[in-house]
């Protein structure tokens, strides 16, 4: 792969190091997100959201890597993805890559419509491609150069599912984060049924993202504080805090807002 010189406009060494460290260029999150919405997109929102990527596959990684070395393997094959989301419900993320990845297609299950016909598969991935999906090729490369930094090497197939669960990922991201600008802060966190008479649960979280209602700046970008925002309609539990955690010193790092 050609390595493309850093634009130096407005970059200093911390810049650099950061947009180099990130194996799903802000170039291409950009055209994600440009299939999705006609939002501008801020330098530091593509930089936040590659690294929210960046976190999510290496925690998938790293849970198939676990499950090679159980075999003493050293090669990542696609039954190690389906044991690493196995163990860990946290990285069930890309859902709509499943229906089109042959991994997956003896797990979804059967699925009958109101007169108890069978769905084929056909059917239940619908007559248009998800724009997540089609473009999935596109990652290769970044999710090779994420494997490699992990020091493991994996198949065709088991980089082809890779690719498609950070594209249709990214592309869910994008779309959320759109949502979170034109309706002003974040609407949905999820919702929970009370027993009559018990008392509400406290938040099981105590970030303080969940308590945006409204958002600063105006209606036609998305802003860095607009990822982080979806990242918390995304993702749940240790990852979403670490994604966050991982984002905000990302951009922080670049000192571009």
């Amino acid at each position: 792969m050609t390595t493309q010189p850093l634009r130096t406009e407005r970059s200093g060494p911390q810049t650099a190091s950061v947009v180099t460290d990130l194996p799903f260029k802000p170039q291409l999150v950009k055209a994600v997100f440009r299939d999705v919405t006609s939002l501008h997109v801020s330098r530091s929102a593509a930089w936040a959201a590659a690294s929210v990527t960046r976190t999510v596959l290496t925690e998938i990684i790293e849970g198939a890597r676990s499950a090679a070395a159980e075999e003493v393997r050293k090669r990542l094959i696609p039954k190690d993805l389906i044991s690493a989301i196995d163990r860990n419900v946290e990285v069930e993320v890309g859902s709509a890559w499943y229906l089109h990845s042959p991994t997956f297609h003896g797990l979804m299950g059967e699925v009958r419509n109101a007169h108890g016909a069978l769905v084929s598969l056909r059917e239940r991935r619908g007559v248009r491609t998800p724009s997540g999906v089609a473009g999935a090729h596109r990652f290769e490369a970044g999710v090779r150069r994420l494997l490699g930094s992990r020091g493991v090497r994996a198949v065709p197939a088991m980089v082809r599912d890779l690719d498609g669960i950070a594209s249709v990922f990214l592309t869910a991201l994008a779309r959320d984060a759109a949502k979170v600008v034109r309706e002003g802060g974040v609407k949905r966190f999820g919702t929970a049924s009370l027993v009559p008479g018990e008392p509400a649960p406290a938040p099981l979280l105590k970030d303080p993202l969940l308590a945006l209602s409204t958002r600063r700046g105006d209606g036609r970008t998305v802003g860095g504080d607009d990822i982080l925002a979806a990242v918390t309609m995304q993702l749940f539990g240790d990852l979403r805090q670490r994604a966050i955690t991982e984002a905000a010193e990302t951009t922080r790092n670049t000192s571009v807002n």
